[in-house]
């Protein structure tokens, strides 16, 4: 049975030590982090950047207390992601959100290069065949996954599993394009953007969203760049109107994810991958929107472990403890205590993720929940 290691988000002491920030510490030093990680090499701590907008990503601090644990055991951290918008501008976005080397205490490097599309392909599953892994997390040695729980459109619950999958991933290949990125996991067949001419309302927010510039409007009429578009469904998701559509499969997103993850790591040897899951600002979006809307749960706390598959069922098991938050999107949609708020939110089959993770050999649903 895996271990997952947690402490609370309540502090009732005036010391430190209870704060946020000191159980993370104690937690790394529980966990003993030289049982995975050598002096001088070097990890990777994958994380997400968010987006201007999308402020409720792991705080900056969070992950200077990661670096500096990886430090103290003279480990050569570096904090790192993959392209979502154009290099450059995810760079700007990521000081924008306070992640930067003064704020972390390490080299902040985009995991796929300027462009999105420095990346090696592995053999991936069923499903998606193979896929295009970034390449600074393909070659590092080790890593350290600090992922952000929350709701999600197409995913319906997003932690280490979707951090891995997506972020672990370029968007598209220098040969096979989006084909062979993450854009297979989010489409079916060719993923042929439709527009419904008669339902839209000509507000650009499609085009406003769009990271390639892949959706013009003319003459009220809308121009879709198949080629350079990523297939990253922003579009139809800011889409009020319902003028959009992005072909879709639940059941084969939640799979593929499972897929992807396991190519990004088959790329490390055993015992050279930990996990750590914030439960803090639990909002219903992704990161990668350009808001962040009021957190449906209050904050629970940190969880830790080498095991993705427990503690993503770990984490999932105590928010479906949790009572939703009045004036959020859970009480927009009469989610009373007791109800599942990530099914509801989105009514995305989430689970299916971690139960295709274990199937898939990651790691097991059994697990102690060791409290700190």
């Amino acid at each position: 049975m895996s271990k997952v290691y947690f402490a609370s988000a309540r502090a009732i002491k005036w010391k430190h030590d209870d704060s946020m920030p000191g159980k993370l510490e104690r937690l790394l030093n529980e966990f003993d982090l030289k049982k995975y990680f050598e002096p001088e090499e070097w990890v990777a701590v994958k994380t997400h950047w968010g987006s201007e907008g999308a402020h409720r990503i792991v705080r900056p601090v969070f992950l200077r207390k990661v670096v500096e644990a990886l430090k103290g055991i003279q480990a050569k951290p570096f904090v790192t992601d993959t392209v979502r918008i154009k290099g450059l501008d995810y760079l700007e976005v990521a000081n924008y959100n306070g992640i930067n080397h003064l704020s972390v205490g390490a080299p902040v490097v985009l995991g796929d290069g300027l462009y999105g599309n420095d990346n090696i392909m592995v053999k991936a599953g069923e499903i998606l065949g193979e896929i295009a892994v970034a390449s600074v997390i393909h070659d590092v040695p080790a890593m350290v996954v600090c992922s952000h729980i929350k709701g999600h459109i197409q995913a319906g619950y997003a932690g280490a599993i979707k951090n891995i999958a997506m972020g672990g991933v370029s968007a598209r290949h220098r040969q096979c394009g989006w084909k062979c990125g993450r854009g297979a996991m989010h489409t079916l067949g060719e993923g042929k953007l439709s527009w419904d001419k008669d339902k839209c309302e000509l507000c650009y927010q499609c085009m406003e969203i769009c990271p390639l510039d892949a959706i013009k409007f003319k003459n009220d009429g809308m121009i879709w760049d198949e080629n350079e578009c990523w297939r990253c469904g922003r579009c139809e998701r800011v889409c009020q109107s319902n003028a959009l559509h992005l072909p879709k499969d639940d059941e084969r997103f939640m799979r593929s994810l499972a897929e992807a993850g396991k190519a990004v790591l088959s790329t490390f040897k055993p015992n050279k991958v930990i996990y750590i899951n914030f439960l803090t600002e639990i909002q219903p979006e992704c990161d990668c929107m350009p808001i962040a809307d009021v957190p449906v749960i209050q904050d629970i706390g940190i969880c830790i472990s080498d095991d993705i598959v427990a503690i993503e069922q770990a984490s999932i098991d105590l928010l479906l403890k949790e009572e939703p938050l009045p004036k959020s999107a859970a009480e927009d949609k009469g989610i009373k205590k007791g109800d599942d708020v990530l099914f509801n939110l989105s009514l995305k089959p989430y689970h299916i993720q971690v139960e295709e993770a274990e199937r898939l050999g990651l790691g097991s649903r059994e697990y102690e929940l060791i409290m700190i």
